[in-house]
């Protein structure tokens, strides 16, 4: 099956709608159905709770749990029983860890002890790379061995699972395949390590989803509009964003350590829009000067103005 039905299209579009509509009017609401009938997203904190937590610190684990703690902990996202698919970024199987092309194990094997912990009923790790085998890449990225040991299990994409889907808000993609598993999930936590792009100057949390997409080299066309008109429909529960080790130049893919800089830092929202943007303050600049995050933000997709929300710097 490759195609949605018309009843799963218009649970879609009444999601993306409903969801529109509240971001745009700043209200709470309780959790909302995806495609599957089966996402949750939580509701927008109330006035003067924290909306985005950024924990600093030396050892990865903490810091990212102290960061899911100050935005009301992991049983805020994760219900028991669910099943939770974490989505890091595994782009590549050059090189280990410490390039900072992919994201820290230690970050994503963290998330998957946090959501067991909260009694989840499965735990998913799953990514595309860009120019390498799956499983190569997971074992180089040190993520595979992480998640094993933390009780989560690494799973190949594959290629039949990807289907068409509509976007109800695109201008420019009106439909795209996407990894159903993905968008049917009860819980998606998008967790990209923040680095440098040849295209997109940065890549985060929504340019992270163009792993979960087919052909996803097309979407650089045009490139800031096709993400946020992508992120209109894949709609993360929760974005972690890992900035331990952060990626100054030569991204996506890296190469050399004289790139890298160690920031110690991981930042946590229910909302990609916002943080993305506080991860471009780590390079020196602000969402607003990242396509992608700009137009996601125009679009009412998430909240751009950093001072207009309340954040919880934690050092551990």
């Amino acid at each position: 099956m490759n195609q949605l039905t018309r009843r799963q299209f218009l649970k879609l579009a009444g999601a993306t709608a409903g969801s529109m509509a509240i971001l745009a009017a700043g209200c709470t609401r309780q959790p909302k159905e995806t495609i599957g009938g089966t996402r949750f997203q939580p509701s927008t904190p109330q006035a003067g709770a924290t909306y985005l937590g950024v924990a600093h610190g030396s050892d990865a684990a903490s810091i990212t749990r102290s960061a899911i703690l100050a935005i009301g902990g992991i049983e805020r996202f994760v219900r028991p029983g669910q099943d939770v698919i974490i989505k890091p970024n595994i782009c590549t199987d050059y090189h280990p860890p410490e390039y900072a092309a992919t994201t820290n194990p230690e970050v994503v094997a963290e998330i998957v002890r946090l959501c067991l912990g909260a009694r989840a009923k499965r735990v998913r790790v799953m990514d595309t790379p860009i120019s390498s085998s799956s499983e190569a890449a997971y074992t180089v990225s040190g993520i595979a061995a992480a998640v094993k040991a933390a009780g989560g299990e690494m799973e190949v994409m594959s290629p039949v699972k990807y289907t068409s889907v509509p976007i109800p808000l695109g201008k420019d993609l009106t439909q795209w395949k996407m990894y159903r598993d993905i968008l049917e999930t009860n819980v998606l936590i998008n967790v990209p390590i923040a680095k440098h792009h040849s295209l997109a100057r940065l890549t985060l949390g929504m340019k992270n989803l163009l792993g979960v997409v087919d052909q996803p080299n097309q979407i650089h066309q045009n490139l800031g509009q096709r993400v946020a008109e992508l992120a209109s429909v894949i709609r993360p529960t929760l974005t972690v964003i890992d900035a331990v080790r952060i990626l100054l130049d030569h991204g996506p893919t890296g190469g050399s350590l004289n790139d890298v800089k160690q920031t110690n830092t991981v930042i946590a929202s229910h909302d990609m829009v916002t943080a993305d943007a506080y991860a471009t303050t780590l390079f020196g600049l602000t969402g607003a000067d990242i396509a992608y995050i700009k137009d996601a933000a125009a679009a009412g997709l998430g909240t751009l103005d950093l001072n207009a929300i309340k954040i919880e710097e934690v050092n551990v």
